[in-house]
C-alpha cells in the first residue's frame, strides 16, 4: 500500500483525515501518531499495534505494544486512572516502589527500559556523572534507590565508571597530552548512561 492508500483507509474506515504526507513522516520517524491514528493505522494495515512500533521507549509505547487501555493498567499497577494519564502525558513516573514493581512487570521492562519509559534517564545520567568524576561510594544508595538492580552490581558498575573517568583525566595531565586528550573526558560523560549498562551488563 502506497501513503495515499493508507490515508484513503484511515479516512474511510475510520473518519480520521490523515494526509498522504502524514502517514509519510510517520514512517520516517517525524512525527508519532496519536494513540489513535495508531490503532487505525494498525487496523488498516491488519496488525498489532505493537508490530508498528519499532522500539517503545515511553510508558505510552509500551502500553500500547501490550495492549493495554490506561485505565486497566492503572488498574492493575494500583492508581487512579486519571493520575496514571498524566503521568503518561507529562512523562514522568511519580509512583510508589510497588507499583513501579507492578509497571515493570506487567509492561515486560527492564531496568534500562523502565528508567527509560518512567522519564528518569537525565535523572540518572546527572547522579552518574557526579559517581564518575567525585567519591563514587557516595552515590551507591541513591543509584541504588533509583535503579532496580542489586547493590552489588550498582556499586561495581559505579566504580569502574570512576575509574574509566579518571584514567581518561589522568592521561590529560600527564606531560606531553594532546590538547585534545581532555575532549575524552568529557565525552565520555556526555555517553555515562550508555557505559553504566555496559558496566552492568546482560
Amino acid at each position: 500500500m502506497d501513503p495515499g492508500h493508507v490515508a484513503y483507509g484511515l479516512r474511510a474506515q475510520y473518519g480520521l483525515l490523515v494526509t498522504p504526507d502524514t502517514v509519510v513522516a510517520w514512517e520516517r520517524g517525524h512525527i508519532r501518531p496519536t494513540e489513535q491514528e495508531l490503532t487505525a493505522l494498525a487496523g488498516v494495515l491488519w496488525c498489532a499495534p505493537a508490530e508498528l512500533i519499532a522500539a517503545a521507549t515511553t510508558l505510552r509505547e509500551h502500553r500500547l505494544a501490550r495492549g493495554l487501555a490506561p485505565e486497566e493498567l492503572a488498574r492493575r499497577v494500583g492508581l487512579a486512572a486519571h493520575a496514571y494519564q498524566r503521568m503518561e502525558d507529562e512523562g514522568r513516573w511519580r509512583g510508589t516502589e510497588r507499583q513501579t514493581a507492578a509497571l515493570a512487570e506487567l509492561l515486560g521492562l527492564g531496568p534500562r527500559e523502565l528508567i527509560t519509559a518512567t522519564g528518569g534517564d537525565e535523572s540518572l545520567a546527572e547522579l552518574l556523572r557526579g559517581a564518575a568524576t567525585t567519591r563514587w561510594q557516595a552515590y551507591v544508595k541513591p543509584a541504588v534507590k533509583m535503579v532496580p538492580l542489586p547493590k552489588r552490581i550498582v556499586e561495581s558498575a559505579l566504580q569502574r565508571l570512576h575509574t574509566d573517568y579518571h584514567a581518561r583525566m589522568a592521561a590529560t595531565s600527564s606531560w606531553g597530552a594532546s590538547a585534545a586528550t581532555g575532549d575524552e573526558g568529557r565525552a565520555y560523560l556526555e555517553e555515562i548512561t550508555g557505559h553504566f549498562w555496559a558496566a552492568v551488563g546482560p
